[in-house]
């Protein structure tokens, strides 16, 4: 017997995560079915990833321990999901991610995921979560420019989503991809920015700065506003199939804003240590939500500084 409307089973890969877990979280509490997957692998410290699912399955959402890597998914997974959200990658621009990770973990894991997708029978529609990065050192643009990717990372995420809206092409699936930028907010990575600042600002140590990044303009979007796009492609397969939509906010700041919401909030000023530029970093990024407004209804509304004052809340509670 097929699921009503209200009450779907969804895959989330990557659940352990940052955007992940938010996403899960919010799935299991519109009465949804919600299977977490994740690699737990330990690009960054295992003890976010595994507070985060045990957040989860407070809510009794379980993670199971798989890697897309491995091409067995079917072996291991019931084939009757609904949704299917893929948030699962090499993450960010990181000198110590080789173009191998980035490569096994974006293109050939999307590339097993949606194989095994094709064996769902009752999948109505699978979401591929793209990035901003994939447009290049600017990202400003709407979903029809020609992308410029300009870092590994970029570059993987454009060919995983890429192959995903293949199988959209050849109406083999319903799929779509949301492109993110900047999202900020509660369980965000330790080495992201806002949970750096926060962290080394407690702790009275100086924050290394990439130099001229604090003149770097950027769509912080609270986790929050995020996920409100993110779910509500549930029930609008027909409009989103093949499309790429951009989720963020259209409100830019520069980092030199951001560090001064944390300092407000933390109520300190916070040492910069200025390191040399990384490259592939992204100059500006601003939300070019035109297309999400108008397929998906999409309206953030958290500003910096309420989406600063949670993370701070959030990080205290935890660390």
């Amino acid at each position: 017997m097929r699921p009503q409307m209200g009450h779907m089973k969804i895959l989330v890969t990557g659940a352990a995560g940052f955007i992940g877990s938010h996403t899960a979280e919010r799935l299991s509490d519109l009465g949804h079915e919600v299977v977490g997957l994740d690699n737990f692998n330990d690009y960054y410290s295992l003890d976010l990833k595994n507070l985060n699912a045990s957040e989860l399955s407070k809510k009794g959402i379980d993670i199971l321990k798989k890697d897309l890597r491995d091409s067995d998914l079917s072996e291991s997974l019931p084939t009757d999901f609904d949704y299917i959200f893929h948030f699962a990658a090499q993450p960010g621009i990181s000198l110590s991610s080789t173009f191998e990770d980035y490569c096994s973990n974006n293109i050939i894991a999307t590339k097993n995921l949606i194989d095994f997708a094709l064996e769902c029978a009752q999948l109505k529609l699978f979401v591929n979560i793209g990035t901003s990065s994939i447009y290049g050192l600017e990202a400003t643009f709407p979903e029809s420019i020609a992308p410029k990717p300009a870092s590994h990372y970029g570059v993987t995420k454009l060919a995983a989503e890429q192959l995903v809206l293949q199988k959209s092409r050849e109406q083999m699936m319903k799929a779509c991809s949301l492109r993110l930028y900047s999202v900020i907010g509660p369980r965000e990575r330790p080495e992201k920015m806002y949970t750096k600042l926060i962290a080394l600002g407690l702790q009275d140590k100086p924050f290394p700065l990439f130099e001229g990044s604090d003149k770097h303009w950027r769509s912080f979007t609270y986790v929050g506003d995020i996920v409100d796009g993110v779910v509500s492609v549930i029930g609008n397969d027909e409009t989103v199939d093949g499309e790429i939509i951009n989720l963020g906010t259209e409100v830019e700041h520069t980092t030199k804003e951001g560090i001064e919401a944390v300092e407000k909030v933390l109520g300190k000023s916070i040492t910069l240590n200025v390191i040399p530029k990384r490259p592939g970093d992204q100059s500006r990024t601003k939300a070019n939500i035109d297309k999400a407004r108008k397929l998906l209804n999409y309206n953030p509304k958290t500003t910096l500084l309420e989406a600063v004052e949670r993370q701070v809340q959030w990080y205290k509670a935890n660390f």
